[in-house]
């Protein structure tokens, strides 16, 4: 079942590189009492994903602090290197964007939102949606209804929508 507005959202781990090395992050510590953006996308680097989908939210990190926005999290179906490599190259993070990876996709898939393009080599790869998270309970849901394209999960959008 796909996740919808007014749910709450499912407990899991998600991962990012510490001083230490990789570690894990409970969802709920992050939202817990917060106010959060959290969207998904298919992959780190690739073309739709880093021309498109993550600079949108780049650009309006400072517009989503101004509505309340406490934290913006980027979430993708990668491992910690993976996405740490992609913050170092795309800058997410000194523009305001938190990358996590939800490596084994327990996530996505809690959420109803995995999907499969073997010829490309996705596997259980996240659909691209964008929401608005208070306290753990989705209030703004908005996700991409055609593949490939990304249109209705940008940052704008859902800045427009809040």
């Amino acid at each position: 079942m796909t996740i919808s507005v007014g749910d709450k959202l499912p407990e899991a781990q998600l991962g990012r590189m510490g001083g230490e090395g990789p570690e894990l992050l409970a969802l709920s510590g992050l939202t817990k009492g917060r106010k959060v953006v959290i969207f998904g996308l298919p992959g780190a680097f690739s073309r739709t994903c880093s021309a498109s989908h993550l600079p949108s939210f780049m650009r309006c990190a400072q517009a989503f602090a101004e509505k309340g926005v406490e934290e913006i999290i980027c979430l993708s179906v990668n491992d910690p290197f993976v996405m740490a490599a992609w913050d170092e190259a795309s800058g997410a993070s000194e523009a305001g964007v938190t990358l996590l990876a939800d490596a084994g996709s327990e996530f996505t898939k809690a959420i109803g939102m995995a999907f499969t393009v073997p010829e490309i080599g996705f596997y259980d790869r996240s659909q691209r949606y964008a929401m608005l998270v208070d306290d753990g309970v989705v209030s703004v849901l908005q996700t991409e209804e055609k593949p490939g394209v990304c249109e209705l999960t940008v940052g704008e959008t859902l800045l427009d929508a809040i």
